[in-house]
């Protein structure tokens, strides 16, 4: 309090950041009051009447729940274990670059699709995998028969995987570079002079070193285990893949907007909160237990 005057200028640099959040944030918060009512938009949240944990009990009812849970949770993992795997590979390869202009390079050119939003990508991505698309002239060549990659219920995953890790794992390395860089060199030296090879070196050394940001990031990405991309999805999938693409943002969105069903779709995004909350606090604690590492 002695020195506010001080602070005063840093504080008020906040403040613009900090009045967005209370708008953007915390106001609408007080949305989810829509969960547990019978939300007519006519009378309002104070005039809608209180139905407790009806839409709940209905959500879970519902035929296609267990699907759509199983779609987000396969399609979520799948993107967190692959962006994560391929990311560190590409930042222990990028840092054995040593011409800094070929560098540089290749992390302008990897980065540069995270800048892109998935209404731009999609458009690329739907030619790229279309029945006359360039993949499947591509399989041609082999004597592949063409494939409905948008439109199959067995590809549609592992494409929505596969385009979010493209678009995504330059821009995810960038934060294991950073570890890279402070690593002492000095490990590297004195394993050299005891015959250790890059291999070794990467195994005993580089690995272990880095280890405490790849924890600290799957502690972040825990917070996503529920989200599974509704842009990506949105713009990529139909009604033939429901069965597989469907997820909880695409169906909230549906049954919400589309349907009108707003007391419905704020249970199901509640309760996806709920949930990516309790895992993120889960796996936080298992992770300050047993390596000594956590957020909070």
């Amino acid at each position: 309090m002695k020195n506010w005057k001080n602070q005063l200028a840093f504080h008020s640099m906040l403040l613009p950041g900090v009045v967005l959040l209370l708008i953007f944030s915390v106001a609408p918060m007080f949305g989810i009051v829509m969960a547990f009512q019978d939300f007519v938009p006519a009378k309002g949240i104070l005039g809608s009447s209180f139905v407790g944990l009806k839409y709940f009990k209905f959500m879970f009812a519902l035929p296609d729940s267990r699907q759509i849970f199983a779609n987000t949770l396969i399609i979520a993992i799948g993107k967190i274990i692959f962006n994560m795997i391929i990311a560190v590979l590409f930042a222990l390869l990028l840092n054995e670059i040593r011409v800094r202009s070929i560098k540089r390079c290749v992390q302008t050119i990897v980065y540069l699709p995270h800048f892109l939003s998935w209404v731009v990508l999609s458009t690329v991505v739907i030619n790229m995998f279309s029945f006359e698309g360039p993949i499947n002239q591509f399989l041609g060549v082999f004597g592949v028969k063409p494939i409905l990659f948008l439109g199959s219920n067995t590809w549609f995953r592992p494409v929505i995987i596969a385009t979010d890790v493209w678009k995504e794992f330059g821009y995810n390395s960038i934060i294991y570079l950073a570890a890279l860089t402070g690593i002492d060199t000095g490990l590297y030296e004195a394993a050299s002079i005891d015959g250790a090879s890059r291999w070794k070196q990467t195994l005993h050394i580089t690995l272990p070193s880095i280890l405490p940001t790849i924890m600290l990031m799957c502690i972040l990405n825990m917070s996503s285990i529920l989200s599974a991309g509704f842009d990506q999805i949105y713009n990529l999938y139909n009604s033939l893949v429901y069965q597989t693409g469907d997820i909880i943002d695409t169906y909230v969105y549906r049954v919400g907007l589309v349907q009108r069903q707003y007391s419905l779709g704020t249970a199901v995004g509640l309760m996806k909160s709920a949930v990516s909350f309790i895992l993120i606090v889960g796996f936080n604690t298992l992770a300050d237990r047993f390596a000594k590492i956590s957020v909070f």
